[in-house]
Formats: structure tokens, sequence, C-alpha cells
């Protein structure tokens, strides 16, 4: 079994000794949890997709009680990445603008914690310096991940709700969690208040309220964004794929070549809306974050000033100027 060798982290991880492999599950301190493909899944019975329900026998079905995550998000984001659950050369380029503020070479060894991992794109690139990287979702993205890390043996996956995780404090020496947050129904700041527990170093990314822009940036947001509140619910994937298209070809496409020809004319295109994100972006990466930018219900924004209200539960904040805003640093 893929855990075998790893009884020693996850005891570490759950602060308990009483671990136990039972065939396709673990039995932590008596509470057991199914193991499926080789993902540990803690999620209540009630909140597993069906599709994995299927592949675990004899779940008893648990008091219900409401999870952190909404369903609709963990429908929209496991089916976001079964479409797009390819790790790209490109995700390598985005992997360094939102690492900008880590020291990587200083996570060798360390333990990290992927919270709302999705395809892994992220830890795929930290799997060659960290000892050891426990890989988190709610969805079943999660599988994804365990696809495209499969030639790593230092991995741990969990599908689990990262509001709800019974993780020892400090179980991670490093984690982050970037773009998940702002798309749960908690507050995104208070989450992370609430995650400061579990590492004393924690990079977050969430949407930022357009605190840096403009008037007329903020008038087309307001447009894009009531065109998310109309369409957001829908669920079937056939009006999905089609909308992206539309949605794709229609705003981000023109506004994408309009700063081509700007730059092109020596004039700065930073302040052309999806220019600066998505100028240098293929259309299959394009089209997935139109995918991830419509369909989801729940998106809070914060500002950077908000952000800094964090100093009433860390000692260092440290906020990127640069791309994606905003992205963060926070130091217990």
């Amino acid at each position: 079994m893929y855990y075998n060798n790893k009884i020693k982290t996850l005891s570490e991880i759950f602060g308990t000794s009483d671990i136990q492999l039972q065939g396709s599950s673990i039995n932590v301190a008596g509470r057991v949890y199914p193991i499926v493909d080789d993902v540990i899944i803690l999620l209540e019975s009630h909140q597993i997709p069906s599709r994995i329900s299927e592949k675990i026998q004899c779940l008893t079905r648990d008091e219900e009680i409401a999870p952190s995550i909404a369903n609709d998000i963990q429908y929209t984001f496991g089916e976001e990445w079964k479409t797009y659950n390819k790790i790209l050369p490109q995700h390598h380029d985005e992997f360094k603008l939102y690492f900008d503020l880590i020291d990587l070479p200083a996570l060798e060894l360390k333990r990290i914690g992927d919270l709302g991992c999705g395809i892994g794109r992220w830890s795929y690139f930290l799997k060659d310096i960290a000892k050891e990287i426990v890989l988190i979702d709610f969805s079943e993205s999660i599988f994804e991940a365990r696809k495209n890390l499969s030639e790593s043996d230092n991995m741990i996956f969990i599908m689990a709700d990262v509001l709800d995780l019974p993780f020892q404090d400090d179980t991670f020496d490093f984690m982050f969690c970037l773009g998940v947050l702002h798309h749960i129904p908690s507050p995104a700041l208070q989450s992370v208040r609430k995650l400061s527990r579990l590492a004393p170093e924690f990079l977050v990314y969430l949407y930022y309220a357009l605190d840096n822009r403009g008037a007329l940036y903020k008038i087309i947001f307001f447009f894009i964004n009531l065109i998310r509140k109309l369409i957001c619910n829908i669920t079937s994937p056939t009006a999905r794929s089609i909308l992206t298209e539309v949605l794709m070809w229609s705003l981000y496409i023109p506004t994408i070549f309009i700063g081509k020809i700007l730059f092109m004319l020596g004039v700065s295109a930073s302040k052309v809306p999806f220019n600066s994100v998505y100028g240098h972006m293929n259309l299959g990466r394009i089209r997935q974050d139109v995918y991830d930018r419509f369909f989801t219900r729940i998106e809070q924004r914060v500002s950077k000033k908000e952000i800094h209200k964090l100093s009433d539960t860390f000692s260092e904040i440290i906020v990127s100027d640069d791309l994606p805003y905003w992205h963060f640093l926070c130091h217990k």
C-alpha cells in the first residue's frame, strides 16, 4: 500500500501514534477513514461526491453537519479540474509569480501543506525541493493531483474540508492556499486567521478588491460580475462549455488583442482589462480561467488595507505589489 512507509508522517500530522492501515482504510485513534486510489477521505459520508461514495463499501451516514465549503463549489471545481487536468509548462511561469515572496531553497527538507490543491499544479514544482507535501482538496480534483504526482513518493493526498482538518498545530513548516478561500462561504480573511495554527509561514492568494485600479476598470468589472451572477448556477456541462467559448471570444480575446496592438505602438497596455494577466496565456489556459471566473457562485474580494488587518493574528504580513493581486505571505 502507498502509505506503508508513511506511518510516521501520518502520526505527526494527526498527533497520535495510534494509526493502523486496514486494507482500503486507515484507523486513526479509533476513527476509520476510507482510502480510495491513495487518497485518504476525511469528509463526512454525506459530503463525499457520489462517484467516490460508490467506491467505498459500507458507508455509515453520519449526522449531517453543514460543510464550510458549499456543495456547488465542490461540484464546480471537481468538474473544472477533470476537464483541465494537465500540468502545463505555462503553469511554471505562474508558479514563479505566486511564489515570488518565497525563498524556495529554504523549503528543502520541509513539510509543506497545499490547501485546495486542485490538480497539484503548484506542488508539482515543489516536489523535488520539499521533504514532504500534504495535498488537500474538497473536490474530486484531488484524484487528478494523485495522477499528476504519481512518480513522487513524498506526497500525502487527502480529501477534506480545509477549514475542518483534524491536524496538529504547526503540522506544516510552510503552507499555501492560492485562489481557494475567496470561493467558500466563510469570510476569507477570517479563514486565513483560522488556518494560522497549522504553520508558521502561510502564503495566500485572494481576489483583490480592485483597490489599485481606476474607475473605468471598476465599471467594466461591475458588468462582468453581473454576468457571473446571472450564469454561475448553470450546471449543464454543455451549456458551461458553450458559454465559456462565448465569453472568451467576446470579452477576453478582443481586449488582449487591443493590448497587443498598443504594445506594438509603444503604448503601455498594462491597464487594459485582461491584458496584463492573460496576454501571455494560450487559449487553453484562458479558457480554464474563464470557466473558473464565471461558474463560481461565491466570490469574495479583499483590499490590501484589509489584508494588513491580519496583523491581529500574524507578526508580519508581506503583500506583493506584483500580479496576481493580492498574494501575500504571513508569518506568525
